[in-house]
């Protein structure tokens, strides 16, 4: 029986070995299907450098998965904890990830559109509301005791209320 990380490795080997593949045959200057007849030394140094685009890859990717995870307000401790390291070694790993002032904007964000503001604010409960300006001038905010339960959910109703007091509600202005 097979342990999860010996699944995993398959996996990503069978997804992967047709990108290694083409990496190797171009390296060698063989074709896939004749690209192990070359030199042993050569064929394993193309695999080796195959994979090696493949890690740059995943750690880019993985790097980006970081810095989305702190525009979005996780800290650092998350991160570590979601990558089975250390607070100090998630900073080390993805030093710009988290800004300086995400924690003092956490539970805070801004939203401009069709000339007017809305702020969202989360609640200690973790829930989010919001407060806006149209561009008209008209003030509203979240119905009391309404909690959305995501930034996003509380912004689409945000973004609703600015676009009903935007200055000029044609629909061919909002597209420009």
């Amino acid at each position: 029986m097979r342990s999860p990380q010996d699944e995993l490795g398959k996996a990503l080997y069978d997804a992967l070995n047709p990108l290694a593949s083409a990496i190797r045959s171009r390296r060698s200057g063989l074709s896939a299907d004749r690209m192990w007849e070359a030199d042993p030394v050569e064929v394993t140094l193309s695999v080796l450098a195959a994979w090696k685009v493949m890690d740059a890859e995943v750690k880019r990717l993985t790097a980006h998965a970081a810095a989305t995870a702190g525009s979005y307000g996780a800290s650092y401790e998350q991160m570590g904890a979601a990558w089975g390291i250390t607070r100090q070694g998630a900073r080390k790993k993805w030093p710009d990830a988290v800004s300086r002032t995400a924690h003092a904007t956490a539970g805070r964000r801004t939203l401009a559109l069709f000339g007017g503001t809305a702020e969202l604010l989360q609640a200690p409960s973790g829930g989010w509301s919001w407060t806006g300006v149209g561009a008209d001038g008209a003030s509203a905010a979240a119905t009391e005791g309404t909690c959305y339960a995501t930034a996003e959910e509380a912004a689409a109703h945000a973004g609703a209320f600015l676009d009903e007091h935007a200055l000029d509600c044609s629909p061919e202005a909002r597209t420009r």
